[in-house]
């Protein structure tokens, strides 16, 4: 049985960079601390608080930090809630996507500007929120957060010049879409592509493979954190070309009844997922089937 796997699989460098960060800020001794999941992975969190790393996960928990260090996750924050932060005492250690960086930067100036900005994502998503955050308040609106193509449809705007931005992660293809439509109905608007590369290029091969895995009847295995947005993303495009994708966390969750005669099993892994568990689903499917 032929078996691929996606090359774009596994930690972009984003999450790896803030892993990392967390990892060497524990050499310190010092009380660690990260704001949210530093990932959505629960066996890499899992490790983490297993070496004495606490998340935070509201404004509330902040009331017991006494010192020591906090990591802002590859997602960032709101300016407000990193200055909440750093008012704390504790060290604050920034490891926010640069590519999120780049939005925080964009939309804050395109309020001043005073345009009204519209975010392309899911509402609610941690990436988001801290995008909504940096949007300085105008007379044009507050920010608009828009996910799905009827929302593009329904929405009423008003006549106010629009920046448009996307959550980096989201799908590549569908946030086309909503900007056509959008430019359809006339908007004055300005749309910049802040979908970053790694995530273009892991959702074109995911696309790829699933095709070529379909086109021989074979399986598609996805596999990423039950709260990850990119590897849901990730699961959705290869349900797009493949019926038969499976979307799962660990190997535990590989409940796969393959018979001997499948011809062929892509395999691929959102960003948050580690290389030990993308290898032991490798392993694992190559030697049982």
């Amino acid at each position: 049985m032929k078996v691929i796997l996606a090359k774009t699989a596994g930690f972009c460098f984003g999450v790896k960079r803030a892993v990392e960060k967390v990892y060497k800020s524990i050499e310190s001794g010092e009380k660690i601390y990260t704001w949210g999941p530093i990932i959505h992975n629960e066996e890499v969190v899992r490790d983490l608080e297993e070496k004495g790393v606490t998340v935070l996960e509201n404004e509330e928990d902040l009331e017991s930090v006494k010192g020591g260090i906090i990591v802002i996750r590859s997602h960032g924050v709101s300016r407000r809630v990193k200055e909440k932060l750093e008012s704390t005492g504790a060290k604050v250690v920034d490891a926010t996507c640069p590519f999120v960086l780049k939005i925080h930067n964009l939309v804050e100036k395109a309020g001043k500007e005073g345009k009204r900005v519209v975010i392309i994502g899911n509402d609610g998503h941690p990436e988001v929120e801290g995008i909504k955050g940096w949007c300085v308040e105008n007379s044009a609106g507050d920010p608009v957060v828009i996910s799905e193509i009827s929302e593009a449809e329904e929405a009423d705007l008003g006549d106010i010049p629009l920046f448009i931005v996307a959550q980096t992660t989201f799908n590549t293809n569908k946030f086309k879409d909503i900007v056509e439509i959008l430019s359809k109905k006339g908007y004055n608007s300005n749309a910049v592509d802040t979908i970053c590369s790694a995530t273009q290029e892991r959702q074109s091969e995911a696309k790829k493979i699933a095709h070529e895995v379909a086109a021989q009847s074979g399986a598609m295995i996805v596999i990423g954190g039950r709260s990850s947005s990119n590897s849901r993303k990730l699961c959705e495009i290869c349900r797009g070309e493949c019926e038969n994708t499976h979307f799962i966390q660990t190997l535990a969750d590989l409940n796969l009844e393959l018979p001997k005669s499948i011809p062929c099993v892509g395999i691929t892994a959102g960003a948050s997922t580690p290389d030990n568990i993308i290898e032991e689903v490798h392993n694992y499917v190559r030697g049982k089937f």
